[in-house]
């Protein structure tokens, strides 16, 4: 038996115009998938044209019924718990932001596998190098380096060069 489509609120044609308009392809797609139903096509052809099978519809018909379109979108997967909490993570970058000590840390700037024997030794979390990467790259660090520059450089000298050398 046919679930009933129960919230009316949108016609198949606005539900159509709200398609093009999602930000998510696969709510579009159920969207659409519905508005073809509300037109009269037979459950089966309109799973089919919209990439899933009856029962997909049904399902998806179902949590438009409760929740509206809104309830079309994927909901967030639960997947693995990340391996620092936020205030470590906060603290990594508060490490990160007063930069190494080189007496300290023997180092004199911070690299991932600098960062990931410090993780080890503060938080006692094993990660690899690339983890660390990826948490610093959420944070907004990029692996951009400013240009080292010698610290008995001339920057006069330098300019005047710039404005006397010929450009190409």
């Amino acid at each position: 038996m046919a679930i009933e489509i129960e919230r009316k609120e949108h016609t198949a044609a606005a539900l159509r115009r709200l398609a093009c308009r999602a930000a998510s392809a696969a709510q579009a797609r159920r969207m659409l998938a519905i508005a073809l139903v509300m037109e009269g096509v037979d459950r089966t052809t309109a799973a089919k044209s919209c990439g899933m099978d009856r029962q997909t519809l049904r399902d998806w018909v179902h949590r438009s019924n409760a929740e509206g379109v809104a309830g079309l979108i994927d909901r967030p997967r639960p997947g693995r718990p990340p391996r620092l909490s936020p205030a470590q993570v906060e603290e990594l970058v508060e490490i990160v932001e007063t930069g190494p000590d080189v007496a300290v840390d023997g180092v004199v700037r911070w690299r991932c596998v600098d960062l990931k024997g410090v993780v080890e030794d503060r938080f006692e979390v094993a990660l690899s190098e690339r983890q660390v990467g990826r948490i610093l790259n959420r944070q907004g660090y990029t692996r951009l380096k400013p240009r080292p520059q010698h610290p008995k450089a001339d920057e006069a000298a330098q300019a005047a060069f710039k404005k006397t050398s010929r450009k190409r």
